[in-house]
């Protein structure tokens, strides 16, 4: 059996160097700086991808809160209105990556959110779908902190 990283902890959040409940209360300094940091949701299956892609997120200043499937991505997204960005892995089993961007950029309350796919498998016609639907990139695995930047970077000119 995979045990997670110990830096990603399912449906919970690490601000400041201490962990705690995504629904928990904030004190007034951990909530200013949470209005300083985009806030992203990781969601893939694998446990290592979820830890590397996490790293990766909170070394470049966002918040993140990783999530192991589209059923729980989607289950936290009706609680959790302010999310910057949503990266997530293409090929999960029940709901794919693509269902998943599908589902948000057909929410009127959600179609707003970019959504960055990411896959081991670089197949041209997946890709093309997935910006065709409304993905913001598409990164081939392993994401490299390049990847990371390039997509801040872009965030930021959107804004």
């Amino acid at each position: 059996m995979e045990k997670p990283a110990p830096d990603v902890m399912e449906g919970r959040r690490e601000d400041s160097g201490r962990c705690r409940d995504v629904h928990g209360d904030d004190d007034a300094a951990a909530a200013a700086v949470e209005e300083e940091e985009p806030y992203v949701m990781a969601v893939d299956d694998s446990s290592v991808d979820r830890a590397v892609i996490t790293g990766l997120l909170r070394r470049s200043k966002y918040r993140v809160t990783a999530v192991d499937s589209v059923k729980k991505a989607l289950e936290m997204l009706g609680s959790e209105p302010n999310v910057s960005m949503i990266i997530t892995d293409y090929s999960m089993p029940e709901m794919t990556g693509y269902d998943l961007l599908k589902k948000i950029k057909g929410s009127s309350e959600l179609k707003q959110i970019p959504v960055v796919v990411m896959s081991s498998e670089n197949v041209p016609t997946r890709i093309n779908r997935c910006l065709e639907e409304g993905a913001e990139d598409f990164l081939l695995k392993p994401v490299r902190p390049s990847d990371i930047s390039r997509i801040s970077n872009r965030m930021l000119q959107s804004t």
